[in-house]
């Protein structure tokens, strides 16, 4: 299915509700910072950004004048130590902002800082971005529901995000996916198909290549490969349900390609109940707070009515849950997909579904 047909429109920006900003205070969430995402758009001029292979990356390296670059630096180091330690600035003296990168491509143009450590040359990075309801949603529903967890900060209209570590999915694709040794193929074709299953239970779409990052882990004498999502943007705005199920991207064709050589299907239909059910406990550990956040969602614009009408009627067709018909928001609906994989999760166990041959959709 082409691209077009399956991305409806470019999504806007949603503003954060009054009762959004008081969750995100009640969890430590929103912070004062002594910088915003405007004040990063004074530079006064950029420079492309190549990678090893002179390809260009589609960031710019940004430059600022002498006057704004020492207030910049400073508000930098302040964010970092917020972000990643107590907030003071007993620190500043071992640190230097090394870049400021800033991506003109996709919806949140956000701003990459690279900070060095001038004792040892370590260095991380973060990002600042503006700030959109929906990415809020999304970024605190990953570090619920996902084996994650995400450190951000809000602030007015400027969003703060740690760097989550990894290779870019479409690089990986590329370039180690074909020397993988067949067991490794086949445990990466297992995290996708849980991947898959996660981004479908909790409405995280556009997961195409370049927006989700593998992640080997060194275990005994075998490597362990994972799947982060690393772009939340697209939480529960498109109405297709396709989007939220990272198999129908072109982008990913490879890896569907290697689920279907290496697994079979009871298999895929194990590992998507064991991904469910993995939700599920999360879901059930979360309590109060996933409640809060999700009532907070319901309530919410973070997409637009036809939207919400397409993909409530697909998943009624999915599920046969008639509460999916009534549903008016996509917080609604995605409160609803919450609460269906936890009934199931509660009221059937794997055993009744493997002896049922319970049909998994």
């Amino acid at each position: 299915m082409s691209e077009k047909r399956l991305m409806s429109r470019k999504k806007p920006a949603y503003p954060v509700s009054a009762k959004l900003d008081a969750y995100l205070d009640q969890y430590s969430r929103k912070i004062e910072i002594p910088i915003y995402y405007e004040d990063l758009m004074r530079f006064s001029g950029s420079v492309v950004v190549y990678d090893d292979h002179g390809e260009d990356t589609l960031w710019i390296r940004v430059y600022y004048s002498d006057s704004d670059r020492d207030e910049i630096d400073e508000g930098l180091k302040q964010v970092y130590s917020i972000l990643h330690s107590d907030g003071s600035d007993r620190i500043f003296q071992y640190l230097n902002i090394d870049a400021v990168d800033f991506c003109t491509f996709g919806n949140s143009k956000p701003f990459r800082i690279k900070v060095r450590n001038i004792l040892n040359d370590n260095y991380i990075y973060f990002y600042i971005k503006k700030t959109d309801a929906s990415r809020i949603y999304g970024l605190e529903l990953e570090h619920l529901l996902s084996p994650y967890h995400l450190n951000f900060l809000v602030h007015k209209d400027t969003l703060i995000e740690e760097h989550i570590a990894g290779i870019p999915g479409d690089v990986f694709i590329k370039e180690m996916l074909p020397n993988c040794s067949e067991r490794e193929k086949s445990q990466l074709a297992k995290e996708f198909v849980k991947f898959n299953e996660r981004c479908m239970i909790r409405l995280l779409g556009d997961m195409r290549s370049y927006n989700y990052v593998i992640v080997p882990m060194h275990d005994f004498d075998h490597v362990v490969y994972k799947i982060r999502a690393i772009d939340f943007d697209q939480q529960s705005f498109e109405g297709n349900l396709k989007v939220y199920r990272p198999q129908f991207f072109k982008e990913n064709f490879t890896m569907v390609q290697n689920v279907q050589n290496k697994l079979q299907q009871n298999s895929v239909d194990q590992y998507k109940i064991e991904e469910r059910s993995i939700v599920a406990k999360r879901i059930i550990s979360s309590g109060e707070r996933i409640n809060r956040l999700i009532n907070i969602c319901k309530e919410d614009e973070i997409s637009i009515p036809e939207n919400v009408a397409f993909l409530k009627k697909q998943i009624y067709d999915l599920t046969s849950d008639i509460k999916f018909k009534k549903c008016n928001t996509m917080g609604q609906i995605l409160d609803l997909a919450l609460d269906f994989v936890k009934r199931n999760y509660q009221d059937v166990s794997m055993k009744q579904i493997i002896e049922k041959n319970i049909n998994i959709p």
